[in-house]
């Protein structure tokens, strides 16, 4: 069984996020899952086990839409596995690892231009960087300097 802290801390920030994710209280899926309060907390809170694997957890990851095998994903520093095929269920995608921020950029330019009929290429931009900024400030990308990639290409 995997000992180690920063796995379990891992697993309890993923359940925490899952139940949010869904607007859940602790209450809800230790009630969905036929659990006890406590072992929802001990869970989310990434309490290590002292000797075996928690009985309780299986029950609280299906209770929050995880396929079987999840919990020892998590803890191996993978990502849960859901049912994708579920209605209403997103899967958490970092956009980070997806997308750079001028691939990204040229998305958003081009959804904005198909969206508008009469702005210019200048005010689409803006409103580009405005979203940028924005998913910059939320942490959904890197900080970066005050020189864009997008604008050194122009420039050469």
């Amino acid at each position: 069984m995997n000992r180690d802290p920063h796995a379990w801390a891992r697993l309890g920030h993923k359940l925490k996020e899952a139940r949010l994710a869904r607007g859940l209280k602790q209450s809800d899926i230790a009630d969905e899952a036929s659990v006890s309060l406590a072992s929802v907390q001990s869970a989310e809170a990434g309490t290590v086990p002292k000797s075996r694997m928690p009985i309780t957890l299986p029950p609280i990851a299906a209770a929050l839409g995880w396929k079987q095998g999840s919990v020892d994903a998590v803890l191996d520093g993978g990502d849960p596995l859901v049912d994708s095929s579920e209605s209403g269920q997103w899967r958490d995608v970092s956009v980070q690892q997806q997308l750079d921020e001028e691939r990204l950029a040229g998305i958003m330019t081009t959804a904005m231009v198909r969206a508008t009929e009469h702005a210019t290429a200048a005010e689409i931009r803006a409103a580009t960087k405005i979203a940028l900024d924005e998913l910059r400030r939320q942490g959904y990308l890197p900080e970066t300097n005050s020189v864009q990639p997008s604008t050194i290409s122009e420039n050469r």
